[in-house]
């Protein structure tokens, strides 16, 4: 059986899929660029604010859900470019506490222009 998860706290998808879809005891969030829930329009220019957006944005996720950071086993983060890994780790390490497995790769694009997308499999 599976639920889909849906909150005002994070983007409307913006195509044909859900924010998130709860599987028994996990959840899949779709990918998260850093998109403004309520303006719908790209915030920031540069990596680390783009990617508070994006971590602010899973975390609403995670919250409707009922999980938290904590609860996070998996993410995929793609990057516009491999030269911002560093900045973004920055930003990534103070929400990923825990430290999932992850993947991190360089993309030639990513929706809208943005600088970054992750997203993440949790147990809840």
């Amino acid at each position: 059986m599976k639920e889909v998860i849906s909150t005002n706290n994070a983007p409307a998808a913006v195509g044909p899929y859900a924010q998130a879809i709860k599987s028994e005891n996990l959840l899949f969030c779709s990918g998260q660029i850093a998109l403004d829930p309520a303006s719908g329009l790209l915030t920031g220019n540069d990596i680390s604010t783009q990617t508070e957006q994006v971590m602010q944005n899973i975390s609403a996720l995670l919250t409707a859900s009922g999980a938290t950071f904590d609860n996070v086993v998996k993410t995929t983060c793609f990057l516009a470019d491999i030269n911002d890994f560093a900045q973004f780790n920055a930003v990534y390490a103070k929400y990923f506490t825990g430290k999932p497995a992850r993947s991190c790769v360089a993309v030639s694009a990513l929706p809208k222009g943005a600088l970054v997308e992750v997203e993440v499999i949790a147990m809840c």
